[in-house]
């Protein structure tokens, strides 16, 4: 078949799907009066047989699965699954997304469709003319509708073929259009947003302590691309910067400045406006400079944002207008001193997460986003790491205005390939193109403090990844050079390459990232002097040694656990299992790492409980083992099976082992009133206990180099379950398909206790302008349907997550059990 043949008869086969697909659906009235329109409701979806109409996100392998059985088919799992535990056992394949339209006079503006995430491989057509292919799962990319759209009034349709075929990576990846989508309606002449980059040009400075005592300027400058349809995107300067390190300057002025490179199309210039928190207008100018005194510094325990309005004009008319709310920081990271933010010295408490949302799989809902980091936050960190992917632009939002700092990582592969489908596939055509994305998306957060060009690369030491680190290099700095540039690196495991080959590469970075490595802290230190370092990933075995050497060591900054909150997909890594053998991942039913801090629905786990002590946010705290202590196997990225728990009724007057963690020197232990011992603190920080089971209360202890109390932890038996409680995160949300509500369902006693040893089945009721979004547990190996008006409590609790259907009233929520005292809650929509 020649190739117009071919064309021809798939454009006649798109028309026909098209047709039979749309048949049926009333066009959405789409009305241009903003910048930015979201694009997210009614889609409607095919995927084999299965036609229905969605609202994005959407993931569609988080969802349940046709022909349910107890054995191979349970909820969205499928034991025969080609992603098998490294994907959870989901399942991905080919679908179709299409939606209907209708548009006014565009009045020659431009109409452009920008989607935020789309896993992966997707195809794009309006109106039967194929806009583009776009691999990567985790980049946004746009589309120009302009030339091909029907007359005003008339329909259009988008259709979005999306491919997650094979096994394309070691986590859970969801599937489908599962991130927001937006029409953007530009007027001919336009700010080209992609191209307005907010950067901080830093004076030089010589005296360390002076950086450190003056944190009260800056100078800030951006650039922007002016774009019309007659003139092609003009090229831009990155203002230059030393080595790419950031230091406050003694100026007590603050400077903004846009600066545009090339002529302006005759007749227009810039305005500029820097507004505060209450939308007062601070500064303004006509320049491509804007100044401000003692400015308002954004950090992570107060996170001060403005507002640069950038405006383009002609003739005192309005062309275009964008806002971009601007947080402005000095920071500076040096081997003698450390990682700076506004001259105070910071450590990095940080947490790798993977992208999806538990109950949610992969759909990027604003309200899960954000509900990830405030856990983390609350539970300690101040830094997260975006392994092994960007995030959405809801996630970088947040930790802008949480004051939660950010390494965003571009890529888990590069040429070879760590599973048979993955993007190794595409790097070598796609990657420049897919980093420039991240960047020109992503540099104007305050909360990203590095970029990380690749994770665990296989190829890095050698000449073709020293080259490409180069390479990788040079595109972050062409877009950026505000931030540091580093990499996660960790033993090779293959071939003859020892730790130390890994040298070269890291010379070419700002900061090595280290993976599971702080034993090698020091010694790398007295090779390489001027190396800065951090801790990417570790184990929360290793927390202790590992965050010994950021407190101490000046040239190490930070820790990242792996991980800050449970993930689907690499299943079991975080084991502990009674068995003869042991194995890096376990198989069916196991479906979750659980190996986070935080389990899927954001419990807190035991390890977290360990860490507060280490972090100092906690003076003492308490965790049984559980009795069964039978060939017990604790995985690299596991923990002991020990809970903060006093309730074992079939146990009672067995001996169970306590372990209390503490920085104080002494422990005292009681029971129900009475001083079972006193024990010095070992050196890592434990206290270990053998106490005999029985109702009542335990009480430990923390008591100082001369037995002074400095801090107390104690843990209450409790009676049997009797009734089901209710908490929802927010009882009031917005009258918006989108918006979410997290409800929180516990298994309490007659006394008001979380019954922890309570794993019930519970039945929900919802009624109202509301939808199931979620419901299950954190229990990492009991697969169930997410979707389903049921769960089954773990460790007495549960999680019902509500979507609202885009109407106000009133969400009522019951749930029953079996001899329990039904649990309602009541969420209003405004």
């Amino acid at each position: 078949m020649n190739a117009k043949l071919f064309l021809r008869h798939l454009f006649l086969f798109t028309c026909l799907l098209t047709a039979t697909f749309t048949f049926g659906q009333k066009p959405e009235a789409i009305r241009l009066t903003q910048r930015e329109i979201r694009f997210d409701n009614n889609w409607l979806f095919q995927k084999d047989s299965l036609k229905k109409t969605v609202q994005l996100p959407h993931d569609w392998s988080i969802e349940d699965l046709p022909n349910q059985n107890d054995s191979t088919i349970i909820g969205p799992f499928y034991k025969y699954s080609p992603n098998k535990e490294q994907g959870a056992y989901t399942v991905g394949g080919t679908a179709w997304y299409r939606k209907s339209f209708t548009l006014p006079e565009l009045n020659d503006h431009l109409l452009h469709i920008r989607f935020d995430g789309v896993y992966m491989n997707s195809d794009v057509w309006i109106n039967g003319h194929l806009l583009g292919n776009h691999h990567y799962g985790y980049t946004p990319f746009t589309y120009d509708l302009t030339p091909y759209l029907s007359p005003a009034g008339k329909v259009n349709t988008i259709e979005v073929k999306v491919k997650n075929e094979g096994l394309n990576s070691r986590w859970y990846t969801g599937s489908g259009i599962y991130r927001h989508v937006y029409l953007v309606n530009l007027p001919a002449q336009h700010l080209d947003v992609e191209n307005i980059a907010i950067t901080t040009k830093q004076d030089a400075i010589e005296d360390i302590k002076n950086t450190i005592q003056d944190s009260n300027s800056s100078i800030q400058t951006a650039k922007t691309t002016v774009q019309n349809t007659t003139t092609s995107s003009y090229s831009t300067k990155t203002t230059g910067q030393d080595a790419n390190l950031i230091f406050p300057t003694t100026d007590p002025t603050f400077q903004a400045s846009i600066h545009v490179n090339t002529t302006l199309p005759e007749g227009t210039h810039l305005h500029l406006r820097l507004l505060d928190t209450t939308n007062t207008v601070v500064a303004e100018s006509n320049t491509n400079t804007i100044t401000i005194n003692n400015p308002q510094l954004w950090s992570p325990d107060r996170p001060y944002r403005y507002k640069t309005e950038i405006t383009l004009q002609k003739d005192n008319i309005t062309l275009d207008k964008v806002i971009i709310p601007t947080g402005i920081r000095e920071v500076k990271i040096d081997p003698k001193i450390g990682l700076l933010i506004n001259g105070t010295r910071t450590l990095l408490r940080g947490a790798n997460i993977h992208h999806d949302n538990g109950l949610l799989g992969a759909a990027a809902f604003d309200r899960a986003e954000e509900r990830k980091i405030v856990l983390l936050k609350e539970n300690g960190f101040n830094a997260i790491r975006t392994s092994h992917n960007p995030p959405s632009p809801k996630f970088l939002e947040v930790c802008d205005s949480l004051g939660m700092l950010v390494i965003d990582e571009a890529f888990d592969t590069w040429e070879d390939e760590k599973t048979p489908s993955d993007y190794s596939r595409y790097f070598r055509d796609y990657h420049t193109k897919d980093l420039e994305s991240m960047i020109r998306r992503d540099r104007n957060h305050p909360s990203i403090i590095m970029w990380s060009i690749g994770n665990e690369i296989s190829e890095r030491a050698e000449f073709r990844g020293i080259l490409l680190t180069k390479e990788l290099s040079a595109t972050i700095k062409s877009l950026d050079t505000t931030r540091l540039i580093t990499a996660a690196f960790n033993n090779f495991g293959r071939g003859s390459l020892k730790w130390e080959d890994a040298d070269a590469p890291l010379a070419l970075l700002d900061v090595a990232g280290y993976n599971y490595l702080w034993g090698n802290y020091y010694l790398d230190k007295k090779r390489v002097p001027n190396r800065i370092m951090v801790g990417t990933e570790s184990t929360v075995q290793d927390l202790q040694n590992a965050w010994n050497h950021v407190e101490g060591l000046n040239w190490i900054i930070g820790d990242f656990a792996w991980a800050g909150m449970d993930y689907l997909g690499e299943a079991g890594i975080g084991h502990t299992i009674h068995s003869d053998k042991d194995s890096a991942r376990l198989t069916w039913p196991w479906f979750n790492a659980w190996c986070g801090d935080l389990d899927i629905t954001g419990e807190k786990k035991p390890q977290s409980y360990y860490r507060d002590v280490v972090w100092r946010r906690s003076p003492i705290e308490i965790l049984v083992h559980s009795p069964d202590t039978t060939n017990e196997k604790t995985s690299f990225w596991g923990w002991p099976d020990e809970l903060p728990r006093w309730s074992y009724p079939k146990h009672l007057r067995k001996p169970l082992k306590v372990r209390v963690f503490t920085r104080a020197k002494y422990v005292k232990f009681e029971q129900n009133g009475e001083v079972l011992a006193t024990k010095e603190t070992a050196t890592d920080l434990t206290a270990t206990f053998d106490v005999l089971v029985k109702p009542g209360t335990i009480v430990a202890n923390a008591l100082d180099r001369n037995k002074k109390p400095i801090g107390v932890r104690y843990l209450v038996s409790t009676s049997e379950p009797a009734a089901i409680a209710l908490h929802a995160d927010t009882t009031t949300i917005q009258a918006d398909a989108e918006s979410l509500s997290y409800v929180n369902v516990a298994v309490m006693d007659a006394e008001g206790n979380v019954v922890p040893y309570a794993d019930l089945k519970l039945n929900i009721r919802i009624s109202g302008p509301a939808v199931l979004a979620g419901a299950g547990s954190g229990c990492p190996n009991r697969m169930a349907s997410f979707q389903q008006p049921t769960l089954t409590t773990f460790r007495g609790k549960g999680l019902i997550i509500l979507r609202n259907t885009g109407h106000a009233g009133k969400i009522k929520v019951e749930v029953t059990g079996d001899k329990l005292k039904t649990g309602y809650i009541t969420v209003r929509v405004k």
